[in-house]
């Protein structure tokens, strides 16, 4: 049987990774948190703005604040690394559009990065997988057209993915929209998270 690999080497090189550096406006910086004890781990699209690209930190904005609050976390155990892995589609900023709005994740690192990452990584109790890029990969084909209708769907994915809608200010429309997510359906993924933090005991 094949070994695991190591995932502190492989997290080491993914972030001296310069793959995309001529793709982007700005130095390369991946972002990840992860640790091979983590239960939960939050699977979004990709680093967000300029200030999570100085810091070198997560959701190190308003759209942060909101999904600690949405899984009634303080920022102490959301940035527990040996709980939470940070897992984004693209491990660096990728920049903004003409609208002002962040580009898509570069392709480069799901292709070349994640499936060595998730084989060298213990399996988590609970994945979040946050808006469509990120749903469209970890859940297996079961998508649906539109993140409301996936998020709707939360229970054909099982007990280990749940879809969530992306916390940024952006989506406030959204969540204005449909209130029913932060109403009644945030209460699942925050169970699930507290469930799975708790396993690690």
């Amino acid at each position: 049987m094949a070994s695991r690999p190591n995932l502190n080497a492989l997290v080491s090189d993914i972030r001296s990774c310069r793959i995309c550096a001529g793709d982007l406006p700005h130095a390369v910086r991946p972002v990840l948190p992860i640790c091979p004890t983590a239960k939960l781990c939050i699977a979004g699209p990709a680093p967000a703005g300029q200030r999570v690209h100085n810091t070198g930190i997560a959701y190190a904005d308003a759209s942060g604040g909101r999904l600690w609050a949405w899984l009634a976390m303080d920022s102490d155990v959301f940035y527990d690394e040996s709980r939470i892995a940070i897992v984004p589609m693209g491990f660096a900023f990728p920049g903004c559009d003409d609208s002002g709005a962040d580009k898509p994740p570069r392709p480069e690192c799901a292709h070349h990065w994640h499936g060595q990452l998730f084989a060298a990584a213990p399996k988590s109790s609970l994945l979040l997988a946050i808006a469509t890029c990120a749903q469209r990969y970890y859940l297996n084909g079961g998508a649906k057209k539109s993140v409301t209708e996936t998020v709707r769907a939360w229970r054909e994915y099982g007990p280990f993915v749940m879809p969530l809608p992306h916390p940024s200010g952006r989506n406030n429309g959204w969540l204005r929209k449909n209130p029913w997510f932060e109403g009644e359906l945030i209460q699942k993924p925050r169970a699930r998270g507290a469930l799975a933090l708790s396993s690690e005991r």
